[in-house]
């Protein structure tokens, strides 16, 4: 009984050999050969063993694998087999010069790439029955494998591997390699994208193009994914892309089998992977040469109508039409259309708009925006619309351009304004500061002066040191009033008053052969101004008239002249910066030349100056500027006009003229003098700055008041409030802690009647707006050792007990 059975067993070894034989080399022929031959072999054998005496049979040997091994022998191919342990039961030569003979599937040395797909291989075809992975790299790189996997034997208990070396003779790996590089960005370019399909309909490569449009990313990997699946069709069946739909631009499909060209039997659809190529309808295929190099007469007369910045391309980016809003807005010359919208841009923007154009002219009828910087205006970022448009034949991107011109005319002047406003406050900030240092080496110049005599060594020394610190207040002064915060003394007066009494002034300063005319108009309006500095503004702009006219000859003549100008003169102009008043106006002109046109915008900028260096501070006009803004008025500059060139430059400025009586606080400004002020007094000296006030407290109690000297607020307000007695307050307004204001208000609470005299670099005016305090009194820093006595003085005599 066991010789029929170990034969039955043996019979269905051989049948399950012989099925594997076909499954894994798909040739009917040799499984059945192998069989008939193997069976012929088992029946000689069974014959001889019935010949022999029973006693001398032995039992029958398992099934030889190397037999089912001998006939898997291909040539380029590795085949092994694996159970579901993922054990090896047999493989070929070549898996075994490949890999081995230790490890079965997926356990190969491949990259972690390589590996994952493997191990993804495995599981798939022991769920669906098969399953493929193309493009398996080794770990050390120098070979490349796709890999075919599939569940056989009669329980399906078994995986059949099968690995094909990639080749340069092999026609897929080689398309592979091409579509997923340079070849494919070319077709891409000319509108055609790339994939290669397996037999199983799977994506083995696909150019960057055809990535981008299946899924919006160039560099997305797409081998594995069904093929159909990144498709469309509509009811007219029309192919689209899935991921685009009737958004994008129908294609046209072909379909280039990748056979053996030698074989004489062409290869079917189903055994030989696929180069399919996707044209889009949208392209061209034909036509004239004139008909790619312009749009159609229809859309250009359209763009051309339109009042916006318009312009056309084809899908490799160049030019077709643009219209006369394009042209201006890009700084186009008239018959100079150039070959790319890139020309028009600065070297460093060219690569991202040719890129944006090619993208927007192949993609899906979709539209955005980036900015730019012209060619022309390199320093002013402008926005372009970008637009991909279909079925207008050659014309694929519109382009949209505003002419911003006056746009960035606008952003520069709000520009210029912001940085005239910082820099205001910091010529501020420096001049305060400046003025504490001043205030110190003034009042210590006094206090030695007081000790040496006319005659003495040291005398000349230091009067030298007190007038450069003089001159260094003189700057400080400049730039407070650039900044506005200098302190004014506004009167009200007439213009004429002023021009004369600074006249003789201004011939010594412009010589003999420079002419000064002077011309009034009748029943000019006062105004309201410190005449100071009204006569500063006069000799800075005399001065730079003289310049002017020195640098272009020997001679000129500087006029100066005031004007009446009325309510209804300045609805006349509908000025959009000069309000509806009534104003009188000072006119300074030369004949120096004018102004450049590049300048006008600059010459009231801090430091801004066209002299020679070591020339001129560059203060002398911002000083001007900013003196006739804190009086309330205006200031323009503009050049006289004359044949060929400007005659000289003019400056107009426009006061408000002064309604009413002069305010009653410049009627009680002033304070009894020293002289009639005998006795002592009780002084709290409140100052943070130590230098400052070491020579307030010196040059007060050598004038002999008793003085009570505090560092901050906080020490000021606890002398009082622990009983001091005090005839009046001299402080610093700006303190660290509690200010020279918070304090005075708190003293004020217990001594409603003591007066305050305040010290500051600060304009007087300013502080008086923020801070609401009765009997407040102001003096200006850098102050001498005799204002700040003569000024104590006054005020104790002002509020002494009568």
């Amino acid at each position: 009984m066991r010789q029929p059975v170990l034969l039955g067993g043996i019979a269905g070894a051989l049948m399950l050999s012989a099925l594997l034989l076909w499954l894994i080399t798909g040739q009917g022929v040799v499984a059945l050969a192998f069989f008939g031959g193997v069976a012929a072999l088992l029946g000689v054998a069974v014959a001889l063993d019935r010949m022999r005496p029973s006693a001398e049979r032995s039992e029958l040997a398992p099934p030889d694998w190397s037999v089912t091994v001998a006939a898997l022998e291909r040539d380029g191919a590795a085949v092994a087999i694996a159970d579901r342990a993922n054990r090896l039961v047999c493989a070929n030569a070549t898996y075994e010069s490949w890999f081995g003979n230790q490890s079965a599937p997926p356990g190969l040395p491949l990259d972690r790439k390589g590996l994952e797909a493997l191990t993804r291989t495995a599981r798939e075809a022991w769920r669906d029955g098969k399953s493929t992975a193309r493009g398996i790299v080794s770990d050390d790189g120098t070979h490349a494998w796709n890999i075919w996997a599939e569940r056989a034997g009669r329980g399906e208990d078994y995986l059949v591997w099968r690995f094909i070396a990639i080749t340069e003779e092999d026609p897929t790996g080689e398309m592979a390699a091409r579509i997923t590089g340079q070849l494919g960005r070319l077709l891409s370019r000319a509108g055609i994208e790339a994939a290669l399909v397996a037999t199983d309909g799977m994506v083995s490569a696909c150019a960057p193009g055809f990535a981008e449009r299946a899924t919006g990313d160039a560099s997305a990997t797409l081998a594995g994914q069904d093929f159909a699946r990144l498709l469309r069709t509509d009811d007219q069946d029309h192919i689209f892309f899935a991921r685009e739909g009737r958004r994008g631009s129908p294609q046209m499909l072909i379909h280039v089998p990748l056979g053996d060209p030698q074989s004489a039997r062409a290869p079917g659809p189903d055994e030989s992977a696929s180069l399919m190529l996707l044209i889009d309808s949208t392209v061209g295929m034909g036509g004239s040469d004139a008909s790619t190099q312009q749009a159609t007469p229809q859309l250009e007369s359209l763009l051309g109508a339109l009042p916006l910045g318009l312009a056309v391309t084809d899908r490799d980016g160049r030019f077709l039409f643009a219209n006369r809003a394009f042209r201006r807005a890009g700084g186009i010359e008239e018959g100079g259309l150039p070959q790319y919208p890139s020309d028009l841009v600065v070297r460093e923007d060219k690569t991202a708009l040719s890129d944006a154009v090619r993208r927007f002219g192949k993609g899906p009828s979709t539209s955005g925006d980036m900015a730019i910087r012209l060619r022309d205006m390199p320093d002013d970022p402008v926005s372009l619309g970008i637009a991909g448009v279909r079925g207008l034949g050659e014309v694929a991107v519109l382009l949209s351009l505003v002419d911003s011109t006056e746009e960035n005319r606008l952003k520069r002047q709000v520009a210029q304004a912001t940085k005239m406003q910082a820099v205001g406050q910091l010529a501020g900030g420096v001049a305060h500061d400046f003025n504490n240092v001043l205030t110190a080496v003034i009042g210590t110049c006094d206090l030695m002066l007081l000790r040496h005599t006319p005659g003495d060594s040291d005398y000349d020394d230091i009067q030298q040191i007190r007038a450069n610190s003089n001159r260094a207040a003189a700057l400080t002064r400049q730039l407070l009033a650039f900044s506005r915060q200098q302190t004014l003394r506004p009167e009200v007066l007439q213009l004429p008053d002023v021009i004369s009494e600074v006249g003789m002034l201004l011939k010594r300063l412009l010589g003999e052969k420079i002419e000064l005319s002077v011309h009034h108009d009748r029943d000019l309006g006062p105004v309201r101004a410190d005449p100071q500095q009204l006569e500063q503004v006069i000799v800075n702009l005399v001065v730079n008239a003289r310049d002017a006219m020195l640098a272009h000859g020997n001679s000129g003549k500087v006029s100066i002249s005031t004007r009446r100008v009325t309510a209804h003169d300045v609805r006349k102009v509908a000025s959009e910066i000069l309000p509806e008043a009534d104003y009188t106006v000072l006119v300074v002109q030369d004949t120096g030349g004018g102004i450049p046109p590049e300048n006008l915008t600059k010459i009231f900028e801090p430091f801004f100056t066209t002299k020679e260096l070591g020339k001129g501070t560059g203060l002398g006009l911002s000083t001007v500027y900013g003196i006739v803004k804190q009086s309330g008025g205006f200031i323009f500059a503009d050049n006289i006009p004359a044949v060929g060139r400007p005659e000289g430059a003019r400056f107009s400025i426009y006061f408000p003229v002064h309604h009413g009586e002069a305010p009653a606080a410049e009627k009680s400004k002033s304070v009894e003098p020293a002289a009639k002020w005998s006795g002592g007094g009780r002084i709290l000296l409140v100052e943070d700055e130590d230098m400052v006030r070491a020579v307030a407290e010196r040059a007060l109690s050598r004038a002999g008041y008793t003085v009570t000297p505090c560092a901050d607020g906080e020490e000021g307000l606890a002398a009082v409030a622990n009983g001091g007695e005090f005839d009046l307050i001299v402080s610093d307004v700006v303190m660290p802690g509690m200010d020279g204001p918070a304090m005075a208000r708190q003293v004020r609470k217990v001594k409603p009647r003591l007066p305050i005299l305040f010290m500051s670099g600060y304009a007087e005016e300013q502080l008086r707006n923020e801070i609401d305090i009765e009997a407040m009194h102001f003096m200006p820093k850098p102050f001498s050792v005799q204002q700040i006595s003569e000024t104590v003085a006054g005020l104790l005599a002002k509020y002494a007990p009568k």
